[in-house]
């Protein structure tokens, strides 16, 4: 079903025409192809949404930072999306539809898997290969943190002296996370502020 989902539903897509199967598809996908942290997520949601026009970059940033801010999985960040769409996304119904595709694949991986888990925990190559998975997720958020993030957000000098000050507040003062989200909003209404 995994599959035949990820293969059938652009079809449809285009076959109908209806943007909402479109969208699904698009999610869908995100989710489908996504191994390890959320944040791998990323750059398939901006490739999915951005590219398109359903939603500007800057929109794009803008959910992502208060993503950050809030618990939970990044995967939520659909909801976001799916509510800040274009026509005929961009409503609560978008919100639904894109949260549901977004996480259907996991869903439907863990539901086929579960029967074999114990079988395949004790299979040494799937060990392995979870492993060379991992290492391989953290060259994909070193990716995804470059872009669109690093690219998206920084546009400057000033830009660069809010991230680094952001850093060395939580790495070496280890202020608490929120205070520094609060800092960085700040930052970003000030310099609108002026720049207005």
């Amino acid at each position: 079903m995994y599959l035949a989902i990820l293969a059938g539903a652009p079809l449809v897509g285009l076959a109908t025409g209806d943007p909402r199967i479109v969208h699904f598809a698009a999610f869908y996908r995100s989710g489908a192809l996504v191994f390890g942290g959320g944040h791998v997520v990323l750059p398939l949601l901006q490739q999915a949404v951005v590219a398109p026009g359903w939603i500007s970059q800057e929109t794009f940033l803008a959910g992502y930072g208060a993503a950050q801010a809030l618990p939970g999985p990044l995967f939520a960040f659909s909801t976001y999306l799916g509510t800040a769409m274009q026509p005929p996304g961009g409503s609560p119904a978008g919100a639904l539809l894109a949260t549901l595709a977004i996480f259907l694949p996991g869903l439907l991986i863990v539901v086929a898997a579960l029967p074999f888990w114990r079988w395949v925990r004790r299979q040494s190559i799937a060990r392995a290969a979870m492993r060379g998975a991992g290492a391989a997720v953290v060259g994909i958020l070193a990716a995804a943190l470059y872009d669109p993030v690093w690219r998206g957000a920084v546009a400057d000098r000033l830009d660069f002296a809010a991230v680094a000050t952001g850093a060395v507040l939580l790495v070496t003062f280890r202020a608490p996370p929120i205070a520094v989200v609060v800092l960085g909003g700040l930052f970003g209404l000030t310099r609108t502020a002026m720049e207005i």
